[in-house]
């Protein structure tokens, strides 16, 4: 079987690049998966995402994550969490406990201390002018403060057909503390299913939770549906029907790979993504 992946925006093109040295040479779908989300956590230009992610309102950044198997269904999430380098990784390490797989705020924070995880502030000098800089612009020219909450979101496929999926963010720009979106959320920011397939989520939190649209995706395909029309009609339908529903619907997109190793990508706004696979013996790379 050949092995393939796909993740959100241009923002997670190393760390495919980085996963995919992984799968060439036989390795795991979970190794590969975490360490294409590592990648862009650890990058601090990425400002929705990680180390150097947009703060909320009291200038703390705040992270969400999730890892999920496709084997198993095993799923780990954090939301709320502060101060931890790599949260999909504390996301992965959940994700082998039985009970106790989502945890929040302090209690995730407590649980990566307890486990060893490596301890950052996440917070850099130049997200904190951004957020400085967004403060004035709100009290001078009366501005949303609500901007930036892309999330990285990769799915995977390796040789030995194992597909895992996972998802990392800072949230949404100027969120209330404590605010948490879809993208830890099981079957609304990912969702994954060995004998089928995954998806994974990117753009406004409150808006794709109201759907559930990854599961929603990975149940289309389930039906017969190849990846691109499973990830078009996700979006496009629940899009519609938000917009019959509250008069608008917020950013949207979703990336979506089957167990065949076909990909596919469904979006209401401009969206870039990247994909690799195996192609006899050669790496291919693509993005809209």
């Amino acid at each position: 079987m050949k092995w393939a992946i796909i993740g959100t925006w241009r923002m997670c093109l190393e760390g495919i690049i980085a996963a995919a040295e992984i799968l060439k040479h036989g390795g795991d779908s979970g190794d590969a998966v975490e360490e294409a989300v590592r990648t862009v956590e650890d990058y601090p230009l990425y400002k929705s995402v990680g180390y150097g992610g947009l703060p909320n309102e009291n200038c703390e950044v705040e992270m969400d994550a999730a890892f999920m198997d496709g084997d198993t269904l095993s799923i780990g999430a954090v939301g709320g969490i502060r101060d931890f380098k790599n949260p999909v990784s504390i996301a992965r390490r959940l994700s082998r406990e039985r009970f106790n797989i989502f945890l929040v705020g302090s209690g995730a924070e407590e649980y990566a201390h307890k486990n060893g995880f490596e301890r950052k502030n996440m917070l850099t000098e130049r997200a904190k002018k951004i957020w400085e800089k967004r403060v004035r612009e709100i009290s001078d020219k009366n501005l949303s403060p609500y901007d930036g909450h892309d999330t990285v979101g990769v799915v995977c496929l390796d040789g030995q057909g194992h597909m895992t999926a996972a998802t990392s963010t800072s949230g949404l720009f100027m969120k209330k503390r404590g605010r948490v979106g879809d993208s830890p959320i099981c079957g609304s920011g990912l969702y994954v299913d060995s004998k089928i397939g995954g998806a994974a989520a990117t753009g406004l939190g409150e808006d794709i939770m109201k759907g559930c649209l990854s599961y929603e995706a990975v149940r289309l395909m389930e039906n017969g549906m190849n990846p691109q029309e499973a990830a078009k009609k996700a979006v496009c339908n629940f899009s519609e029907k938000l917009k019959q529903k509250r008069g608008k619907a917020g950013a949207m997109s979703l990336v979506c790979l089957n167990n065949k190793g076909e990909w596919g990508v469904g979006t209401n706004v401009e969206f870039s993504f990247v994909n690799g696979q195996e192609k006899s013996g050669r790496r291919k790379q693509n993005g809209i």
